[in-house]
């Protein structure tokens, strides 16, 4: 069993993170072509291939699009004309990942509704294709296993697993990571992290839509694309705590509720007790509710400092920490930590692992078990129950080893899709049952 330094320093790759930019010669990878493939073609998927392109471009090399796909014929199209792919490799319908995934790709980009996540990432990573998978990996226990044994299967195919967990490849968080792994300000004592904001877009039903069209269209609003907003947007904080803490939480005890959205089925706010155990205990609040104040961020303490996440290292009563460590050492190599976009950094880290330069990442373990803490907090909320970490990973006996958010991937593969259990303007009510 690891110890909590050693968890920080290793976990999810975190030695690899520290790597972020070692200074290679040009001689040492002559410019090279990388050939993707892109599993989705909406915003954040179009975001993450323009990303690819500048971080190849900053290590001297360059992007190809070779094939594309989408739910929707017209995205698929909009995509391949933007990033310069031919049009007969654009695809579209719920099986046409299957065709990127048999292109002549080495690297998958992919950032599809959550739901999609696991058996996209499966599918990329058995036919032998580097991944870089968008947060989260999951809205259900099923799911989680199913990416969990994917993230198991690229180690042992020394394939690249990089996940959207961009704070773990940010200059603020990386320094702080470094000095709780050095011992500098202590153990973290307990804290809260918090994404309150808004709602991030709602699309109507038009006239004739088909179930499955609706939901891929409207699919942030439904937990069951989705995993609703604690899974989908607040992962980001709760991995951050994991990563700070050391280990993952326990149990979650949750409430939240339903006031003022007007489209989907999923909660408004949340607000999670997750326990670490030995007395350490993390307070997660979320909201999307329009006219209220916003903040996305985390705070912790330890005995004697308080960690803003990514920003200061503060004494209690005193001063702020001087962050050092502008290089990380590893087995003996000296590497820097970048400063810049780290939604740039985190395609760099993926492009240099398959060059060599550094460590082949993967945090498949580590956005995972962000994701099970987001999961098992909804669960909590929905039931009103205390839903332990086991419930979805390991216990077989409980009732949330095997509850599925319905429809399923494999239902919009076949094309036979039933509006979930509860519709629009509904959502589950705490002490009652939830889920199937």
């Amino acid at each position: 069993m690891q110890n909590r330094r050693e968890f920080i320093k290793g976990s999810s790759v975190f030695a690899a993170m520290m790597a972020a930019a070692p200074t290679v010669s040009m001689a040492q990878n002559a410019p090279r072509v990388f050939k993707v493939g892109m599993i989705g073609a909406g915003g954040r998927c179009s975001g993450a291939m323009a990303q690819i392109i500048e971080a190849a471009k900053n290590l001297g090399h360059q992007v190809k699009l070779v094939a594309v796909c989408d739910f929707f014929e017209d995205r698929a199209k909009g995509a391949a004309k933007k990033f310069g792919c031919d049009e007969k490799n654009a695809f579209w319908d719920a099986n046409s990942y299957k065709k990127v995934v048999a292109s002549d790709c080495e690297i998958i980009v992919t950032a599809t509704p959550p739901n999609f996540r696991p058996v996209h990432v499966e599918a990329a990573i058995k036919a032998g294709k580097h991944v870089f998978a968008e947060k989260p990996v999951a809205v259900d226990g099923p799911g989680l296993r199913q990416f969990l044994a994917a993230a198991k299967l690229a180690k042992e195919k020394n394939l690249a697993l990089v996940a959207g967990s961009q704070r773990r490849h940010q200059k603020g968080y990386l320094l702080q990571a470094l000095a709780l792994q050095q011992g500098k300000v202590g153990q973290v004592l307990g804290g809260a992290v918090y994404w309150n904001g808004t709602v991030p877009w709602v699309r109507a039903r038009k006239e004739g839509m088909k179930n499955d069209a609706y939901l891929c269209s409207n699919w942030v609003n439904w937990t069951e694309m989705s995993g609703d907003h604690i899974v989908e947007q607040h992962v980001h904080n709760l991995d951050v705590a994991n990563w700070f803490i050391g280990r993952y939480p326990r149990t979650a005890g949750a409430f939240g509720g339903r006031a003022r959205r007007v489209s989907g089925n999923q909660y408004d706010f949340f607000g999670v007790d997750f326990d670490y155990g030995d007395g350490i205990h993390i307070h997660s609040q979320c909201r999307q509710i329009g006219g209220t104040s916003g903040f996305v961020g985390e705070r912790f303490r330890t005995e004697q400092f308080e960690i803003s996440g990514g920003g200061k290292i503060q004494k209690v009563g005193g001063e702020a920490l001087k962050l050092e460590g502008d290089t990380y050492t590893l087995n003996g190599n000296t590497y820097a930590i970048k400063d810049g976009n780290p939604y740039v950094i985190e395609h760099e880290n993926l492009l240099r692992g398959i060059l060599g330069q550094i460590p082949l990442m993967n945090e498949g373990e580590s956005i995972a078990m962000g994701t099970a803490c987001a999961i098992i907090g909804r669960i909590s909320a929905y039931t009103g129950q205390t839903v332990r970490m086991s419930d979805v990973i390991e216990n077989q006996n409980s009732p949330y080893y095997n509850l599925v958010c319905k429809p399923t991937w494999q239902e919009f593969e076949a094309g036979d899709v039933a509006m979930p259990e509860y519709g629009d303007d509904q959502a589950p009510l705490p002490g009652k049952p939830w889920g199937k």
